[in-house]
C-alpha cells in the first residue's frame, strides 16, 4: 500500500467515514486519534512488553472511557515469558507507567550483556564507563548546559569477570542502582560505603562482585596517580603511566617493585612514559588482579 492509499484510509477513519481500522503495528507510535475508544490486538502473546504498552497507548487519549483487548489463539499454551508480559500490561494501567513497564520488561527479558558478564556493540567498543560519560555529556549538551571538563580517567579494560550476577541481585532496578553507585564512586570512602551497603542488603557477595569492587578500587588509585591505561590484549596486561607521573618516578624503586613480582612482570618504556607488562597466559583472574594491585600500590612508594 502506497503513501496516498494510507493517507486516504486514515482520513476516512479520522472523519468518521469508517468505524473500524485494521492495521499492523505501524500505529505503535506517532498516531493520536482522540475519538478511538476500543483496541483489539491479535496474537498479543507474540509481541514485546514495551511494544504492547505503546500500542495500548493509542486509545484512551481523551476523556472517553477506552478499552484494550489483548487476544491470543484459543487453547494455546502460552510461554512463561508471554504470560509475564500480558500480566504486566494488565497490572500497570495508571498514568506514568512507562518506567515501571520498562523495568518489568528488563526483568522479563534479562539485563542482557549491558548489565551482565559481557557487553557487545558500541558499549563494548568504548567501555561502560566511557559510554556513561558520553551519554551524560550528550544530555547536558541537549539541555544547553556546557559539559564540565572531565577529571583524569584511566583507560581500564581487562578480561576479568567483574560484574553483578543475577544470582546475587535479581531485581534489574536494584542492579542498575548498584552499577550507578560503582560508576559514581569518587573516593575509597565511597567504595567502602558501597561495599558495606551491598553486604548489608544482599549478603555475602560472590567473587565476580569482589572483582568489581577491587577493579573500582584500582581505578580510583590509578586516577589519583594518573595512570593512563591498564589494558589487556594478547595474553598480557599493559599499564602505562602518564608523562606527568613518569617523570616523578624513581627508576631503582620501580625496578624493585617489578622484581618482587617475578618473571611475569616486565618494566619498560613507551616513548617518554613508563610501562609495566604483566604476562597473563598462566595467571588466573585473581592473580592478574593481585599483580595490578601490587604495582598500583607500589607507585606511591616509588616516587622520587
Amino acid at each position: 500500500m502506497n503513501e496516498r492509499e494510507l493517507e486516504s484510509i486514515m482520513l476516512d477513519f479520522l472523519e468518521g467515514n469508517s468505524d473500524v481500522l485494521v492495521t499492523t503495528t505501524i500505529i505503535e507510535t506517532g498516531v493520536d486519534i482522540p475519538n478511538v475508544n476500543t483496541l483489539i490486538i491479535y496474537d498479543a502473546d507474540k509481541m514485546g512488553l514495551s511494544q504492547l504498552y505503546q500500542i495500548r497507548g493509542r486509545v484512551g487519549r481523551s476523556n472517553r472511557v477506552a478499552y484494550a483487548y489483548f487476544t491470543y489463539q484459543r487453547d494455546k499454551v502460552l510461554t512463561e515469558v508471554a504470560e509475564k508480559r500480558l500480566q504486566a500490561i494488565k497490572e500497570f494501567t495508571e498514568l506514568g507507567s512507562g518506567f515501571k513497564i520498562a523495568m518489568r520488561d528488563l526483568t522479563i527479558r534479562g539485563a542482557g550483556n549491558l548489565l551482565g558478564a559481557q557487553q557487545h556493540g558500541f558499549i563494548e567498543s568504548v567501555g561502560f564507563d566511557l559510554y556513561s560519560q558520553m551519554l551524560k555529556d550528550a544530555i547536558e549538551e541537549r539541555k544547553g548546559d556546557k559539559p564540565k571538563e572531565p577529571p583524569f580517567q584511566v583507560d581500564l579494560d581487562v578480561k576479568i569477570d567483574a560484574y553483578i550476577p543475577e544470582t546475587y541481585i535479581q531485581d534489574a532496578k536494584q542492579k542498575i542502582e548498584m552499577y550507578k553507585r560503582f560508576k559514581g564512586a569518587e573516593s575509597i570512602s565511597d567504595l567502602t560505603d558501597l561495599k558495606d551497603e551491598m553486604f548489608d542488603r544482599f549478603g555475602e557477595y560472590p567473587k565476580q562482585v569482589d572483582f568489581l569492587l577491587r577493579l573500582t578500587h584500582i581505578k580510583l588509585i590509578a586516577n589519583k596517580e594518573k595512570v593512563e591505561q591498564i589494558t589487556e590484549a594478547k595474553d598480557q596486561v599493559e599499564m602505562i603511566l602518564s608523562e606527568e607521573t613518569s617523570v616523578k618516578m624513581d627508576g631503582a624503586k620501580l625496578f624493585e617493585v617489578a622484581h618482587k613480582l617475578g618473571r611475569e612482570v616486565i618494566l619498560g618504556t613507551a616513548g617518554e612514559k613508563i610501562k609495566f607488562v604483566i604476562k597473563t597466559k598462566s595467571l588466573s583472574d585473581e592473580q592478574v588482579l593481585l599483580f595490578i594491585e601490587k604495582i598500583i600500590h607500589g607507585l606511591h612508594e616509588a616516587k622520587k
